[in-house]
């Protein structure tokens, strides 16, 4: 099938690997049950699933739908491409929606594209494939749907993924939603910690050059809202240290509040999925802590305007750094 539109396909190597990342055109429902199996591969959690494969394919846009597939294969031993499930390593889907539901489809300034999905096979984590598939979605919705808006969520607690959208990709955060999909389970998630998210918001419209942050000054004039120790503990892989909360913050309006989070939310997940309840609870209080965190100083007119790298600092280095309010004692209600 002939791909209607100019961008939708590239080649990339990344540490001596290639892979080629491409739109989904296929026709042929059975195509689209690797999109599916992918997505049990990277999540594991079977109650959470993608529509029927023949719903998927006409779902897609270049069939009778508004959902946009991509695919990350890896090059084979010879050389060559097989778009198949066996050389499948990566993937993203989404699909158009509207801002204001009043408005609805009857304006084209009102659509934005929802990224639901964006993932990537355990093994081939990276190698940046989860950046590529965004990078090539930006292409397609803005050269050729003529959709300047991505919105998706993701956990905030999870760094890799507030690295790639705030300080790359300059996303900004339009809500904290908690608890969004309820009780959820898998690799990536566990059903007794809320499953928080911040939804994001993504303007594809050339951006202007984000200020260079200067993080001593930051970290000068700013306060850490969310204290961390080690412990060590007995976990599932013997006895590791841990980064902790030991207390939350929030006095005054300085310039800029520093909110620090696990170095691998995932494995911290893993590790304290025991029966000991104070070992179990230390994610639960980390969502908790940036939960109260997030909430509040959003509220206070606070914004994330980076994600980042502090130096010198042990353990938890990465960090939101949220600012972008005067400075001053906070606001006093009303009569």
């Amino acid at each position: 099938m002939e791909t209607p539109f100019s961008a939708g396909e590239k080649i990339i190597a990344v540490r001596g690997r290639r892979f080629l990342l491409k739109v989904e055109t296929s026709s042929e429902s059975a195509d689209y049950r690797k999109y599916d199996d992918l997505r049990e591969a990277v999540w594991g959690f079977p109650e959470d699933h993608l529509a029927g494969t023949r719903n998927l394919m006409c779902e897609n846009y270049l069939h009778e739908g508004g959902s946009l597939f991509l695919a990350a294969y890896v090059e084979d031993a010879g050389g060559g491409f097989v778009e198949d499930a066996g050389h499948l390593v990566g993937f993203a889907y989404g699909f158009i929606g509207v801002k204001d539901k009043s408005v609805a489809f009857k304006s084209a300034d009102n659509l934005r594209f929802y990224s639901q999905y964006t993932g990537v096979l355990p093994a081939w984590r990276g190698f940046d494939l989860g950046g590529a598939l965004k990078e090539l979605q930006a292409e397609v919705l803005s050269g050729d749907w003529g959709v300047f808006e991505v919105v998706c969520t993701f956990d905030p607690l999870t760094g890799v993924n507030a690295r790639r959208n705030i300080h790359r990709f300059g996303m900004r955060v339009l809500e904290y939603r908690a608890a969004t999909y309820g009780e959820y389970g898998g690799r990536l998630n566990r059903k007794d910690i809320p499953s928080d998210r911040l939804f994001m918001s993504w303007d594809l419209r050339p951006p202007a050059p984000r200020p260079a942050l200067d993080l001593e000054a930051v970290r000068g004039g700013g306060r850490e809202t969310v204290k961390v120790e080690v412990l060590s503990a007995a976990t599932r892989s013997g006895r590791v240290d841990l980064e902790v909360v030991r207390e939350v913050d929030l006095s005054g309006r300085p310039p800029f509040r520093i909110v620090r989070v696990p170095a691998d939310f995932y494995r911290l997940l893993r590790e304290t999925d025991v029966d000991d309840p104070a070992i179990r609870r230390i994610p639960l209080e980390w969502r908790m802590a940036v939960r109260r965190v997030f909430q509040d100083s959003l509220a206070e007119g606070y914004e994330a305007v980076d994600f980042v790298d502090l130096p010198g600092v042990s353990p938890a280095r990465w960090a939101y750094i949220l600012g972008g309010i005067e400075v001053g004692p906070k606001p006093q209600g009303g009569s």
